[in-house]
């Protein structure tokens, strides 16, 4: 049998549960998932695999297939650059290490705004280690349904436009690696990295020509062009640069629960694009119904 015909359609390769972001748990992920009607979806939470068992399990008992992943935290300057890693090997050490590292400033870095935050509003670190399970890499989707919680905001898109924005003083920048470290050490871990949503700012903000082609040489294997968040213009560039540089075009939700309104399933990948990921990579596999 074909790695096609072993994963069923449609395929989602991008959703978060509350290990990292999102609002349920790895198993209510992947059941939400089947009852929407998925065939294949991948758990890519930040920073972490920690979900990947509890949805594998999951995954058998609802007969659909999963995609182990990950959305890893890299960094151009000052911009966030996130890098989605599927089927590597989780217990890789020098990914394992530089996880670690980035976990712990992500934390750092929430305590210390949450401190700030503080000295003008009634809130403690207390209320957002309620917002997060056991495990969870924190952040500030934490914060924000902390500060949601407490009445300080409405929303977390709320309290993303408000008190974390960055003009009102409270932002922290936190520590993570650059892309191309970040595509090298996917690609050593056995880990296939795809670019997620990178024209989320249209067509001024696609990434440059000289640094994608950086990526590529470190291993980038895709870009996640069909994605709610993406602007068509910059969509439009994007598809071009992938043929250019033969490179696999994914599409998926960036489903967050309640978290955000994207919708599972509401952009998905084509079953070719998903069966080059499965056909290079060599750190993990898909979780198959029996």
């Amino acid at each position: 049998m074909s790695v096609v015909q072993r994963f069923a359609v449609p395929i989602d390769l991008h959703t978060h549960s509350s290990i990292s972001d999102g609002t349920q748990t790895p198993e209510e992920l992947v059941r939400a998932a089947q009852q929407a009607g998925l065939g294949t979806v991948a758990l890519t939470d930040h920073d972490s695999s920690k979900g990947w068992a509890e949805a594998a399990e999951a995954a058998r008992q609802e007969r659909i297939t999963l995609i182990p992943g990950m959305e890893l935290s890299t960094k151009v300057g000052g911009t966030s650059v996130h890098m989605l890693a599927y089927l590597f090997d989780p217990e890789n050490v020098e990914l394992v290490e530089e996880l670690q590292r980035i976990r712990e400033a992500r934390r750092t870095r929430a305590e210390s705004m949450v401190s700030r935050i503080g000295r003008d509003y009634d809130f403690t670190w207390d209320d957002v280690v309620a917002q997060s399970a056991v495990g969870t890499t924190l952040g500030r989707p934490h914060i924000a349904d902390a500060l949601v919680a407490r009445g300080h905001a409405t929303s977390r898109k709320d309290a993303f436009a408000g008190i974390l924005n960055f003009r009102h003083g409270y932002y922290e920048p936190h520590y993570a690696p650059d892309p191309v470290t970040g595509a090298r050490l996917i690609r050593a871990a056995g880990g296939v990295p795809v670019l997620a949503h990178p024209a989320t700012r249209g067509i001024e903000h696609v990434i440059d020509e000289q640094r994608l082609a950086e990526l590529v040489d470190a291993g980038l294997a895709g870009l996640e062009i069909d994605h709610p968040e993406n602007e068509p213009s910059g969509m439009a560039r994007l598809r071009e640069l992938a043929v250019e540089h033969d490179l696999i075009v994914t599409g998926s939700s960036d489903y967050h629960g309640t978290g955000k309104v994207n919708r599972l399933g509401e952009c998905t990948t084509a079953p070719d694009a998903l069966a080059r990921i499965i056909e290079q990579a060599t750190g993990s596999e898909p979780v198959y119904p029996d």
